[in-house]
């Protein structure tokens, strides 16, 4: 994928759930009762802006942050993914392994990773995330990422592989089914998800921040590199 495509063409947004995800979502909403959360469709529409305060960016919300990295970098990387997004697990897979190799774990670059789910299925994937806790959180993100193909666009309910992938992070089916019917937690992530689209302009994923500049272009690792290494070699 070239680099100079436009962000239509590089991120996800309802429109380009696959006729199988959309099955299963509502299979999802039938199994679970998640038909509260709106669909992406109803976010608002237009080019975001190009940069926003950083100060705005990083201010505490009810829903923590998932974090990588120390929280002093003089570089912080803000992801919102939808977990039914293929593009998002596209850099999940092939971009955020070795760009934690280069910044994260040479302690570099703080990543922050925030939910943007499109629909109710990235919602519950999000949720079950969240639900796993502590150290188990991100594990369970890439899993989630690299297991996409078999429970967001397969046929038939999602459900039950979405509880398979679960129960490797311990959860029992009561404990599955709880988080699932979390109203409070789905109103956080709901939450999240608006106050990014009103405040920052993000409406379609991966949307990603660096000192609160908008990455205009693919996501890859030279594109980030870009934007990171002057803030870094900076004195």
């Amino acid at each position: 994928m070239e680099t100079d495509l436009s962000m239509a063409k590089i991120s996800c947004d309802a429109a380009s759930l696959s006729r199988r995800a959309a099955l299963g979502i509502l299979g999802l909403a039938m199994s679970i009762g998640l038909l509260a959360f709106p669909a992406g469709d109803g976010l608002a529409r237009g080019n975001g802006p190009a940069e926003v305060p950083v100060d705005e960016l990083m201010k505490p919300r009810e829903l923590p942050d998932i974090t990588l990295g120390p929280a002093d970098a003089k570089v912080t990387v803000v992801e919102y993914a939808s977990m039914t997004c293929g593009h998002c697990q596209k850099f999940a897979t092939h971009v955020l392994p070795d760009f934690k190799k280069k910044y994260i774990d040479s302690n570099k670059v703080r990543f922050i990773f925030r939910e943007f789910p499109l629909d109710n299925l990235a919602a519950a994937a999000a949720m079950l995330a969240r639900c796993a806790g502590g150290d188990k959180t991100m594990p369970m993100i890439e899993v989630l990422f690299e297991k996409q193909e078999d429970w967001a666009f397969s046929s038939g309910n999602p459900v039950p592989k979405l509880f398979d992938i679960a129960k490797q992070a311990g959860f029992t089916q009561e404990s599955f089914d709880k988080c699932l019917t979390d109203q409070k937690l789905l109103d956080q992530v709901q939450g999240q998800r608006t106050h990014a689209n009103t405040t920052f302009g993000v409406n379609s994923t991966p949307t990603i921040f660096v000192n609160g500049k908008r990455l205009q272009e693919e996501p890859t690792l030279e594109a980030l590199s870009k934007m990171i290494d002057p803030v870094l070699d900076a004195k």
